[in-house]
Order: structure tokens, then C-alpha cells, then sequence
């Protein structure tokens, strides 16, 4: 997306003035992560619960709102971060957005793709940024790990595996209500994890997921195994599961022909098959860090500055993904991603790139 026309000149410093919208979990993470930053500053907080916005504009020293609307109305902002569940995003994204504030949205975007290309087009109208919220992307191991296979010493890759796998009690969480989250841990766990795979492998081409055993006695799924292919023939494969827990030290690990990635939790590494020998290349998962990147990145973006890590077409991608994941499990096959950020013609292309081997 090109620089809009009410960006912000690079001349500008003065801090951009944020909202935040929703004061649950994920929010509490944003407030810490605003303590550092450089380019943002949050001036209102909105939530349902009035306590609960009073609460964090009190720690925030900002002005609180019970009422999204009434502060977007109101409240002078350059942008928002919406933190509220996923069957809300639309309704509250696009008021902010044609009020043409720029939007941070929290995974997923939305629920379904056309609630996100109408979410896009909104914005598109408005001269106005919207981007998914994605932490892991902002990771600095990640992006460490992005370079490493882009320079192409793993060789070809061949395999990607991620898992997210904690014992978590989700009987009386919001996420594990399908009517507000629409899904269960593979929309919620899986959105990182796709955003992930896409990140290192490019476009998906399909998907097929099976799914565990519900010993939470939750109407979603708890636990998912997730198997994808790349457009270029990559696959990989999701641990998904809020019942088990997998005690890995990683969280992602990539395999080529001639070495391999493992990005971990407290230290992530690098292997050549040649030397073979493991050659850390940083310290791990820095939740606050990742957080604290994202809204610098969202702000330059916003500014004109710089372009944002993720892209519209990374986002819609994202739902896409995850909307095919479900028709995979509903169907329990293969099913293809589709939408222009797709490779619909993987066969084709790999049937003509053997007949030329």
C-alpha cells in the first residue's frame, strides 16, 4: 500500500496519538509495550467494562471511554489498536477507519475473507492504513531467521514445522466460544502459525487438518494438526493445542538440503549439514520487544517512513488460509487456498517443472 495522503511528514516527531480499544489480555501486552516507545503514545482507551478501561487509562494517565464509537467520535487520534474479540473487528474497525483513523487490528483480521476485503476497501476509501497485528513477524530471531533463508544457505527447502502446544483451561474464555471467536484453537493458535509458514514459504497452495480428541468439553476444537504446501512444493506441518503440552525448546523449526533453522523460545539456532554444528543466533522470544516493533513499524508506515511488515495482501491471506483450513477439516481432504495471494496452479506447475527435470 502507497503512502496515504494525511501521512504524517517525516519531519514530524511529535508522538502519534493511539487508542486502544478492548482492555482485555492482549491489551495489558500493548500498555507495556507503549511504556517504550518512541513513535506512539496512547491518549484514550475504550472497553465495555468501564472498570476496565478506568483501570488502564488510569496507569496510561490517559481519558477512558465505555463506548468505541463515542471515542472515535470524540477523541482526537491519528490511529487505534482494536483488541476485542474476532466477530467485532469489522464493525469496529471500519468505524475507525472511516472516521480515517489507521487501524492495527489483532488477529485474525476478521472471521471470514469478504469481512475482510470489505474491511480493506473501507480503508482503501478512506485513504487510510489497516494492517492484521502479528507479533511473531516482529520477533527479532524471526527476522534474523527470514534473512538466513532468503540468502540461501538452507539450500532448497523441503520442511517447516511449528507448534503451539500449551495446556490451557478454555472452559470459560471467550476464545473457545465459536459465536465470538468463530473457531476454536485453529483460528485462534493457527492464525500466527499461518502467517508464520507464509512468511518463510511464500503463498500457501493447500491445507488439510485433522483434528484431537475435546477433553475440555468445549464446542470448538481443541487440539488440531494442521499440514501444509506451499506454491513451491514446501510442506509443513502444525501442532496446534490448548489440552497437551509440548516441552520443545523451539516453537519453528525450517529444514533445507543443506542446513536448517530452529527458532526457539530462549535461544534460536542455525545448523550446517557441512560443519555440523548448531551456531546460535539469538536469544529467543521477546513477547514486549515484538510488540513494541509492531507499533513502531505500524507508526512509520502511517508516517510514510517505512513500509509495513505486513501487508494487505498478508492479511487477507491469513483469513484465507484459515477459512480453507476449516473447509478442510469439515471435509477431511485436501482443500486449496484461493484468492490472487494464492497458487491455485501448483499442479500444473509442478507437473511441468518434473516433465523438465
Amino acid at each position: 500500500m502507497n503512502p496515504h495522503p494525511n501521512c504524517l511528514s517525516k519531519q514530524a516527531r511529535s508522538k502519534l496519538r493511539f487508542g486502544i480499544v478492548g482492555a482485555g489480555a492482549v491489551a495489558q501486552s500493548y500498555m507495556q509495550a507503549f511504556e517504550g516507545c518512541h513513535e506512539a503514545a496512547v491518549v484514550s482507551v475504550a472497553d465495555i467494562r468501564a472498570e476496565a478501561a478506568c483501570a488502564m487509562a488510569e496507569r496510561l494517565r490517559c481519558q477512558s471511554y465505555q463506548d468505541y464509537a463515542k471515542m472515535a467520535s470524540d477523541c482526537v487520534l491519528d490511529a487505534v489498536i482494536v483488541c476485542t474479540p474476532p466477530v467485532t473487528h469489522p464493525d469496529i474497525c471500519i468505524r475507525f477507519l472511516r472516521n480515517k483513523i489507521h487501524v492495527l487490528c489483532e488477529k485474525p483480521l476478521s472471521i471470514t475473507v469478504q469481512q475482510a476485503n470489505a474491511m480493506m476497501d473501507t480503508a482503501t476509501k478512506a485513504g487510510v492504513r489497516l494492517m492484521m497485528a502479528s507479533k511473531f513477524r516482529y520477533v527479532e530471531d524471526v527476522v534474523r531467521a527470514r534473512s538466513i533463508v532468503a540468502s540461501g544457505v538452507l539450500g532448497d527447502l523441503i520442511l517447516c514445522e511449528n507448534v503451539f502446544a500449551s495446556h490451557v483451561d478454555m472452559t470459560s474464555r471467550w476464545n473457545s466460544i465459536p459465536e465470538i471467536s468463530g473457531g476454536g484453537v485453529l483460528i485462534d493458535n493457527g492464525t500466527h502459525s499461518v502467517d508464520l509458514m507464509r512468511f518463510f514459504l511464500g503463498p500457501l497452495a493447500k491445507v488439510h487438518v485433522l483434528e484431537g480428541k475435546r477433553s475440555q468439553g468445549l464446542r470448538v476444537e481443541e487440539t488440531a494438526v494442521v499440514f501444509v504446501r506451499s506454491a513451491t512444493g514446501v510442506i509443513g506441518s502444525i501442532d496446534l493445542s490448548w489440552v497437551i503440552t509440548k516441552q520443545r525448546e523451539s516453537y519453528l523449526d525450517i529444514y533445507g538440503s543443506r542446513g536448517a533453522l530452529s527458532i526457539g523460545w530462549k535461544q534460536s539456532k542455525h545448523l550446517d549439514y557441512a560443519r555440523g554444528e548448531w551456531v546460535v543466533l539469538g536469544n529467543g522470544y521477546n513477547k514486549l520487544l515484538a510488540f513494541r516493533n509492531q507499533i513502531e513499524n505500524f507508526s512509520r508506515a502511517i508516517r510514510g517512513e517505512e513500509a509495513p511488515l505486513i501487508t494487505d495482501e498478508d492479511a487477507l491471506a491469513s483469513v484465507s488460509v484459515v477459512e480453507a483450513a476449516y473447509r478442510a477439516l469439515r471435509q477431511d481432504q485436501w482443500v486449496p487456498v484461493t484468492g490472487p495471494w494464492s497458487a491455485p496452479d501448483l499442479e500444473r506447475t509442478e507437473i511441468a517443472r518434473q516433465a523438465s527435470a
